[in-house]
């Protein structure tokens, strides 16, 4: 098998944030690994309620970079994070997942859903997350809230986010990191150090596979919630309204002074889109 880490020195430094992270998270949660799709998965539950959000993070993320979201997620729902295999953190390490494209991923986030619920869905996904969340499929599952989502249109990359996204690569440190984190910011907004450390970890250890596949169009899914930062750099608001009409059918919330990192920026707001998929 290959792995998508350069040694096994950075696996495991990888993994050591990842579990530093989560073991300092103040609020009550639970970890473990299941077998989903053929591959190692490790889920994050925490919080309880009637009602399951199953939170699949973007490319190059992982569960243990989105904890103030899933503090805010926690305190209504019962949450259940999973780590994609084939990207940076605590599941599978395979780098052959991609392999198998969007279809590959929905599938796997269907088995999740079903080895780690019994109640109603709502599925939650951020970026490539968002994507893979658009995908899956399962009796359970609500709707889905997708945030800035790939898999509805390409991305638009400029020059400049294309130059600092190079320069994280080729000289991943703090200053590198930062860099790109504020490109993928609102104005004005200091990304966490945590994500910082984080990225720089990524660029340095880790070489994540994901699809570029696009969603099917609109048939039968579940209904879904779009979302997106006025400020995302990869997904200007009309670029974004224009696909989710063309291939969902749907509507876009457009959150004011948030970024593509609008998880990060805007947990509350974003927490609350979940409420119109079960109330």
């Amino acid at each position: 098998m290959t792995s998508i880490y350069r040694t096994p020195e950075g696996r495991d430094s990888i993994r050591r944030w990842c579990a530093r992270q989560v073991d300092a998270w103040s609020t009550p949660h639970e970890r473990r690994v299941i077998r989903a799709h053929g591959h190692d998965t490790h889920l994050l539950t925490a919080g309880a309620g009637p009602v399951t959000v199953v939170l699949v993070a973007g490319d190059r993320f992982s569960t243990a970079a989105y904890l103030p979201l899933l503090t805010t997620l926690a305190r209504q729902y019962r949450v259940v994070a999973a780590d994609i295999p084939g990207q940076p953190g605590l599941s599978s390490d395979a780098a052959d997942v991609a392999d198998g494209g969007l279809a590959w991923y929905g599938a796997w986030l269907a088995e999740v859903v079903e080895e780690a619920t019994t109640g109603p869905v709502v599925t939650f996904g951020h970026s490539f997350g968002g994507a893979v969340t658009l995908a899956a499929e399962h009796p359970r599952v609500r709707g889905a809230v997708a945030v800035a989502p790939g898999g509805l249109c390409r991305l638009r990359v400029t020059p400049r986010v294309l130059l600092a996204f190079l320069g994280w690569l080729a000289r991943p440190r703090a200053a590198s990191s930062l860099r790109l984190l504020r490109l993928l910011s609102a104005p004005g907004r200091t990304p966490r150090a945590e994500l910082v450390e984080w990225m720089t970890l990524v660029a340095r250890h880790a070489r994540p596979v994901s699809t570029d596949d696009l969603v099917p169009a609109a048939t039968s899914r579940a209904p879904v919630v779009i979302a997106s930062g006025d400020h995302d750099v990869f997904l200007p608001p009309d670029r974004l309204r224009r696909a989710a009409e063309q291939r969902l059918h749907a509507g876009v919330d457009i959150v004011p002074a948030a970024g593509h990192l609008v998880t990060d920026e805007h947990p509350d707001t974003l927490a609350a889109l979940v409420g119109r998929l079960v109330d």
